[in-house]
């Protein structure tokens, strides 16, 4: 039997008769998606529209659920298959899904396999539900079994979670039945942290847990964000729950009503309205949150965690504290590092980590390419040609990236750049633009909107503090899917966390981002899904590429702290600054020594110095200068250089072909070309990457064939309109005049665009554009199937090698 008459009539039936889908409680999940596989540009298909998926779902033939857990997979094969085959598959959807059971089968064999205790062997049988439970929960725990009771909400049918959210949330709730009073969940930007907190809350809610324990009441919860659109967004996610369980607390109904808002189950604010409040009588400061019991809140969620909420002299911690005897939950996408410890201290070790990488081979995050654009303006020195507008000039300074738009401007340089953005970019596209400073975001929006090519004077919009209401309005404008303006936000701090805009399609770095944490945020800014976005770009005019060479770049924790200089990384092997040619000294001390403090403000150094503003001398602006490369990233989410890429590439295909021969055999063939494509993929060389090479090889008008042949051959590529020249007359050879006059037009679409004009999708396209109707085409051409021969039979000609 093949494998499906194998499922059906062997391995279906022996579940069966273990129990699954009989026992109440216990159901078998078939043809379960793990993951969706890596987004990845590819070449068009009838199946997949614009693209293709590069790397494959992870599905699990069966998937055994009981008790609103899933327990086990198991990988099925054709009864003429032997069962040990499907071992490794096995092992690879439990570890994915971090379950402790798998099973490998065959109809005849069923292979076992305990992940936790390593053992694995032929079993006679699938353990039932119940023997199944037992084995994965030796240790039974009431609050366990009862927030297992309640299933995973999904929203009206229209959210399911995904397999890592179901993870983070059993995780969760298993610390919480262990009475583990902090938790802590790491997740990077974009894969649903506010999403998985709903579930944590609906479980918490509907098994009636709270800090007793006893059942008696259901809980409080406090979810606690520091922006007033991140406790929004979080209201609005938890609409399954009843409208009078749900409380938003803002300080203006406080005051309205003398008293804070006690009820309700799931309460929403921002510390900032919990740390305001009237003095008391004697002046003191008086927050909101003091109105509270200090036991009033069972739950506390922490949103975006990391950001000041940990160590002891912020503000989140008097609330924390304040709050103690609630359990608190902390949600974050940093991985521990140098700046964020303190969080760490707090909560402690994450109980579940999923990381960028992750999210992006998995198929849950946008993946993205970065565009590092440099300038002759990069850095900046005074010389007398140039007009100072205003301020005073530091005479022989060279200001670098971090003084433009802090202490100097240089309107005509901040042109200069914009202009290459707004060239390089689909205009239509959405893009968020950091800017140094609020000042700098809004210079930033007047450029683009002079400079555009949309004449709507509401194209780019600035969304920063400064902009309150109307800022948040424009931010939600940009936000609806279903709206095209405003089209370009700009920006500095605001947007740079917590945002939820899932058709970014542009990320634009115009100030440095020196904080890994800022810097993995701003990035989480265009990883969301979205219909049709294969990927994302990063125009990075800082250098702040940098970060991605970061070896804690996708999340590993930070070192641990050098017992002699007490740092992490180490620093004590640093070697030491050399001597001062001058006086000889380390460190030297011919330098001038530290400014005078300011008569006006007393700041050594000044800071009410106005900043410089530099125009530059007349045509000069003219003469700035961009160089611009291309980041490609290899398998595990590294960049890698283009010379670096190349040489992969060169060493993968002869996994492909062995000869020139036979890439011209497998090329001459739509359907053996489309899978061909497909394997290079698979294997991190799609459309995208190989469209990289043909410009970086010069070749945009060649055929992705000839890069296949340079990289491979050394054979120098060829146009494609050389390529129709040097064939047309062997095409044309042995054809009629409505056939040369079909292929003539198909030719022309084949030099405009590519060869994807070339595939057998493109046929009934192709047809109607050239005869508006099909059944005209095959009134002029004859029918299908002559039609499909002469299609296919002409591009054996055009790939055919020219004889000198």
């Amino acid at each position: 039997m093949n494998e499906a008459d194998t499922r059906a009539e062997l391995i279906e039936p022996q579940l069966k008769a273990s129990g699954w889908g009989i026992v109440d409680g216990s159901r078998v999940l078939r043809e379960y998606h793990i993951t969706k596989g890596r987004i990845q540009a590819g070449p068009s298909t009838p199946s997949s529209g614009s693209g293709t998926l590069g790397g494959k779902p992870l599905i699990a033939d069966y998937v055994l659920e009981y008790r609103n857990r899933k327990l086990a997979t198991v990988e099925a094969k054709s009864d003429e298959t032997d069962v040990s085959e499907g071992v490794m598959q096995a092992k690879q959807y439990a570890a994915k899904m971090e379950l402790d059971f798998t099973y490998a089968a065959n109809g005849k064999e069923i292979y076992g396999i305990s992940m936790k205790a390593g053992t694995e062997g032929t079993v006679s049988a699938f353990p039932s539900p119940e023997e199944l439970w037992n084995n994965t929960f030796a240790e039974q725990n009431e609050w366990q079994a009862a927030f297992d009771a309640v299933p995973f909400e999904d929203v009206g049918g229209t959210k399911q979670a995904r397999y890592y959210q179901e993870i983070a949330v059993n995780n969760v709730m298993k610390a919480i039945a262990e009475n583990k009073q902090r938790v802590l969940l790491t997740l990077a930007t974009g894969t649903g942290k506010t999403f998985i907190a709903f579930q944590i809350a609906w479980k918490l809610f509907q098994s009636r847990w709270n800090l007793k324990r006893d059942g008696s009441r259901r809980p409080r919860i406090l979810f606690l964000a520091d922006r007033n659109i991140l406790a929004n967004q979080a209201f609005n996610a938890f609409s399954a729950f009843s409208e009078d369980a749900l409380v938003r607390i803002r300080p203006e109904e406080i005051r309205r009503n003398d008293r804070v808002p006690t009820n309700g189950s799931i309460f929403f604010t921002i510390f900032q309205t919990f740390m305001s409040g009237p003095p008391d009588p004697d002046g003191n400061p008086s927050p909101y949150f003091g109105d509270y019991p200090k036991d009033f809140f069972d739950f506390i969620i922490i949103d975006e965690c990391h950001r000041g909420g940990a160590n002891d002299e912020s503000n989140w911690r008097g609330i924390l504290d304040y709050f103690s005897p609630a359990v608190q939950l902390g949600l974050t996408a940093t991985p521990k590092r140098k700046d964020n410890v303190d969080t760490y201290a707090y909560f402690g070790e994450p109980v579940y980590i999923y990381s960028l990488k992750e999210g992006i081979n998995d198929g849950f995050l946008t993946p993205f390419k970065v565009r590092r654009i440099q300038t002759t303006l990069d850095e900046y020195t005074y010389v007398s040609d140039d007009k100072i507008v205003e301020g005073e000039i530091e005479a022989g300074k060279v200001y670098k990236e971090a003084d433009f738009n802090r202490s100097i401007e240089i309107v005509q340089r901040e042109e200069f750049r914009v202009k290459r953005f707004l060239a390089e970019a689909n205009q239509s596209e959405k893009s968020l633009v950091f800017g140094a400073t609020q000042a700098h975001a809004a210079l930033l929006r007047d450029l683009i909107n002079q400079n555009a090519d949309s004449n709507d004077p509401m194209y780019c919009v600035r969304v920063t503090a400064n902009d309150g209401g109307q800022g948040e309005m424009y931010l939600r404008e940009f936000q609806d899917n279903e709206k095209s303006i405003p089209t370009i936000l700009t920006t500095s701090q605001k947007l740079s966390t917590g945002v939820d805009a899932r058709n970014v399609r542009n990320i634009v770095l115009m100030r440095p981002v020196n904080s890994m944490i800022e810097f993995k945020q701003i990035i989480g800014r265009g990883t969301r899904l979205f219909d049709g976005k294969e990927y994302f770009t990063i125009y990075d005019f800082v250098g702040a590429y940098i970060n991605f060479l970061d070896p804690e770049w996708d999340g590993e924790p930070i070192a641990e702290t050098c017992e002699k200089c007490g740092m992490s990384p180490c620093e004590c092997e640093r070697p030491a600054p050399k001597p001062c040619s001058v006086c000889g000294d380390t460190p030297c001390v011919c330098e001038i020594g530290p400014p005078e403090p300011c008569e006006k403000c007393g700041e050594r150094p000044c800071k009410c110095k106005k900043k410089v503003k530099i125009k530059l001398a007349d045509g000069k602006e003219r003469q700035i200068e961009s160089m611009a490369s291309t980041s490609f990233w290899d398998a595990s989410g590294v960049p890698i250089t283009a010379e670096q890429f190349l040489e992969r590439l060169f060493g993968v295909l002869p996994e492909f072909f062995k000869d020139e021969e036979e890439l011209r055999k497998i090329w001459s063939l739509p359907n053996t070309r489309r899978q061909l494509l497909e394997k290079l993929a698979d294997v991190g060389f799609g459309k995208e990457q190989l469209g990289e090479m043909q410009r970086l090889i010069d070749a945009e008008k060649s055929d992705v064939y000839d890069v296949l042949e340079y990289v491979s051959f050394a054979i120098a590529p060829i146009t494609r309109q050389e390529r129709v020249d040097d064939a047309k007359s062997n095409i044309f050879a042995f054809l009629n005049h409505q056939q040369r006059e079909f292929l003539d037009f198909v030719l022309s679409k084949y030099v405009e665009t590519g060869v994807e004009e070339l595939d057998e999708s493109k046929l009934p396209q192709l047809l109607t554009l050239k005869y508006h109707a099909l059944e005209d085409a095959t009134e002029i051409l004859g029918d299908v199937t002559n039609i499909r021969s002469t299609f296919i039979d002409f591009q054996k000609h055009l790939y055919k090698r020219k004889v000198a």
